[in-house]
């Protein structure tokens, strides 16, 4: 079971679970009813609720299958960071897939159900390609993640997509503030992508792996994890010109220069955990300060 636990990754779901956060939180300031915030629909926590395991499971099952495609692959065979379920042998190859497939599963059943009490039919379609996406990153005969778009694929599917299609699902628009939030969270995505990669770039380099660090070089790939965790405060700025209080979001920036300092100067890969883990952090800390400013500013 350790193990198993292990190979869903947990460290790494607050990405996942902060898009949806943010994505309540700009449902809430994005509200034309007003005051309330959730004047609009009377499921909204129902639905939000759904988002998230729509999220979360993508994740997890997206780690699993990854998982299973870089160990068959034998891309693990020169793994620098913790042991994976296939490549290490602890779990059979058609075992850790069918756990992955499964939480596709469970993710495409919140999703329809989401669809169903929002009768936007149109999503579904949104939840094919995400799950497509989610396959396709490390398998198929053409993974995209061996060909330096895993970063493009993150940003629109952990920042983009989740968080718009939660404001969306519950409020039937989308706002400025939402397009900022979402571009937020896809840039600490982004990060988090990039230093793990940073981390692996000899051993991807040896197995074939062109991910985005390996095509630029490590002085590079450094540069721009430190630049993708500086870009959300940026973004912050449109949510503060009419919500004073979403300053207080900006309080994850010391997380974030942490985690900077350490992509840019740490030589040893296996101490880049650390940056990643603070990646993690200072997005969740982003969000959840973020949407409880604007959720504090709306029920006033």
């Amino acid at each position: 079971m350790h193990d198993w636990v292990a190979g869903a990754r947990l460290r790494t779901l607050p990405l996942s679970a902060v898009s949806v956060i943010v994505g309540t939180g700009v449902a809430v300031a994005g509200d034309p009813a007003g005051a309330t915030g959730y004047a609009v629909r009377d499921d909204h926590a129902a639905i939000a609720s759904l988002c998230m395991v729509v999220a979360l499971c993508l994740q997890i099952g997206v780690n699993y299958t990854n998982d299973y495609s870089d160990g068959v692959r034998g891309t693990d065979a020169f793994r620098v960071g913790p042991a994976r379920l296939t490549g290490s042998g602890r779990a059979t190859p058609r075992s850790v897939l069918s756990v992955g497939l499964a939480f596709y599963g469970l993710a495409a059943v919140a999703g329809l159900a989401v669809v169903l009490m929002t009768q936007y039919w149109w999503l579904l379609a949104v939840g094919v390609v995400a799950i497509a996406a989610a396959w396709y990153y490390t398998g198929g005969k053409r993974p995209y993640g061996y060909h330096a778009l895993g970063e493009v694929s993150v940003f629109v599917f952990f920042g983009l997509v989740p968080v718009l299609g939660t404001q969306f699902a519950q409020i039937g628009r989308i706002t400025v503030d939402g397009w900022a939030g979402a571009v937020a969270v896809g840039f600490f995505a982004c990060g988090a992508l990039m230093i793990n990669n940073i981390r692996d770039l000899a051993a991807d380099r040896e197995a074939g792996k062109r991910t985005l660090a390996v095509r630029i070089g490590p002085v590079a790939a450094r540069v721009l994890y430190a630049l993708f965790l500086k870009l959300p405060f940026l973004a912050l700025l449109l949510p503060i010109l009419h919500v004073p209080l979403a300053i207080v979001a900006g309080a994850a920036l010391a997380l974030a220069l942490t985690a900077a300092r350490i992509g840019l100067t740490e030589e040893e890969p296996l101490r880049l955990i650390k940056a990643l883990q603070l990646t993690s952090l200072s997005s969740l800390a982003f969000g959840v300060l973020l949407a409880g400013s604007l959720v504090f500013d709306a029920a006033r």
